[in-house]
């Protein structure tokens, strides 16, 4: 049995030795290759069950190869098919693509769905054939054979019998535990720091000195100013990335090409600019991705009983900018079979019964997180060198959200009730319970700029342009934009991003 590829972090590896004789002296590399080693030999495909933390593994048992993913989807795990049937794998896309018997080809289809999403959601990928292993899932090839394996799912029980207080006391007692885990004592961190609760809470629970931030000149977009006042209650060291819409527009190709599949969030833009300066000076970061999707922290998450059983019909995911009948306008190759909710139906399926706001942040923790969020964070990261570890993202905190019924979650005036209420153990409330934003990008002003757009234009007039949409469309939607119409930036900035991608994977390589 050997160990293939694996990428990740093991948060309980302490224990985990224990309980298979591993010497904890070693090194982290050594120690997490012999976890998972020695816990397939103890357990087989029970081993993740057994894991906390971020990881994608392959390990070639006999004539079998098995592959896992993350139960949330942290880190990336992609396979392929040849032709005379043998396994690709890897955690990187390109690392299927170095290999014998990989044919690129573009996997046209999925334009559509990434044209409403503005990423990649689901088993397919841009590239024909190469399919995503998908968060929960086990993948066994033997024989020439695949078989697939789902060994966890989110699954919701509310507990109507508790308190406010003793879900956030919940909430905020894991958090302290998990936090022992994060990091070894030999290992020193920063943490990522917007002006929002999440990653305002990660580092005031942390051990991080120092905190980094984004931030712009255009002052009503500009977070950093907030978090600076965090840092400073804190007593944490603050820096500041300040993003300029010439060094925004710059490397849009670096972050298409590493991202390995085109991704149409502008945050992801900003987010790989922030990965690069923090990385000059640590190596190790921390985040505070996945509170929002566990514990009700979108504003739209307000409007669930509102839309009720509806839902199903529609709702397919935090992102949805563009409906079938614009895209049937502006497509050359529209499918009408090819539907974003056809993505989400097994969901659906499996929260039927519960209430509405379940309903979409089951969504969202199945398609957006892994679709979006953290593939931004793995990817970006990763082409900086710099590690990035998600405290919140656990499943000893999800398992908190999935017993809290949902009025702990959102309620008329507020978001993320019982979190905010947890996080104010160790914040001001000013802090704890401020409006949430986002992480808002100047994009839609910058994107009308002509000092800025020139590859815009380039890209929309072009001949790449011509394969895939009706031009006449696209410089309506263009021009309808600049004429005023600011709302339009998501639809032109995700075509935008598809066109970048799709140069840097199909005409420069």
């Amino acid at each position: 049995m050997e160990l293939k590829t694996y990428r990740g972090h093991i948060r309980n590896w302490e224990k985990l030795c224990r309980e298979l004789g591993i010497d904890t002296s070693l090194s982290r590399e050594e120690r997490e290759k012999a976890i998972l080693c020695r816990g397939y030999e103890k357990w087989g495909t029970s081993l993740p069950d057994h894991l906390y933390g971020m990881f994608a593994f392959a390990i070639q048992d006999g004539d079998k190869t098995v592959c896992v993913r993350d139960h949330f989807g942290t880190k990336p795990f992609y396979y392929y098919l040849t032709d005379d049937g043998r396994l690709l794998y890897g955690t990187m896309i390109r690392d299927i693509m170095s290999q014998d018997g990989f044919v690129k080809q573009l996997n046209e289809k999925m334009l559509q769905i990434y044209l409403s999403l503005t990423y990649v959601a689901g088993e397919e990928t841009f590239f024909t054939g190469v399919k995503k292993l998908m968060p929960g899932c086990i993948l066994e090839f033997e024989k020439g054979k695949i078989s697939i394996t789902r060994y966890w799912r989110p699954e919701f029980h509310p507990d109507d019998e508790r308190t406010l207080e003793q879900w956030a006391d919940e909430i905020h007692t894991t958090l302290l535990d998990i936090m022992k885990e994060v990091k070894t004592h030999d290992e020193t961190a920063e943490s990522f720091l917007s002006g929002g609760v999440d990653s305002s809470y990660v580092l005031a629970v942390s051990d991080a000195k120092r905190a980094d931030s984004c931030g712009y000149d255009e002052e009503r977009f500009d977070e950093s100013r907030i978090a600076a006042k965090t840092a400073e209650l804190l007593n944490i060291e603050h820096s500041v990335a300040k993003v300029t819409p010439k060094q925004f527009f710059d490397i849009v190709p670096y972050v298409m090409f590493n991202m390995e599949q085109p991704l149409g969030d502008a945050s992801a833009i900003v987010f790989t600019i922030g990965c690069n300066a923090t990385a000059e000076h640590t190596k190790l970061c921390y985040s505070g991705e996945g509170a929002d999707e566990f514990f009700g922290g979108y504003n739209m998450y307000r409007n669930a009983e509102r839309y009720g059983d509806e839902l199903k019909n529609f709702y397919v995911g935090n992102t949805n900018i563009m409906k079938e009948d614009e895209k049937k306008k502006l497509l050359l190759h529209y499918d009408p079979s090819v539907l974003p909710i056809d993505l989400v139906k097994y969901i659906y399926d499996e929260t039927e019964g519960l209430d509405p706001l379940t309903k979409m942040s089951d969504v969202d923790i199945q398609i957006w997180l892994e679709g979006d969020i953290y593939l931004n964070v793995d990817k970006m990261s990763t082409a900086a060198g710099l590690e990035i570890r998600m405290p919140l993202t656990d499943r000893r905190i999800f398992d908190i959200a999935s017993r809290m019924p949902s009025r702990f979650k959102v309620n008329e005036e507020q978001n993320k009730v019982a979190f905010r209420t947890a996080a104010a153990k160790v914040l001001p409330e000013e802090i704890a319970f401020r409006k949430k934003l986002g992480f808002i990008v100047p994009v839609r002003i910058w994107l009308a700029d002509e000092n800025y757009n020139a590859d815009v234009r380039r890209l929309f007039s072009s001949d790449i342009a011509g394969k895939f949409f009706d031009k006449d469309q696209l410089d309506a939607i263009y021009r309808e934009y600049t004429g005023g119409n600011s709302d339009l930036w998501r639809k032109v900035w995700t075509v935008y991003t598809f066109l970048v991608w799709y140069e840097e994977y199909f005409v420069k390589r």
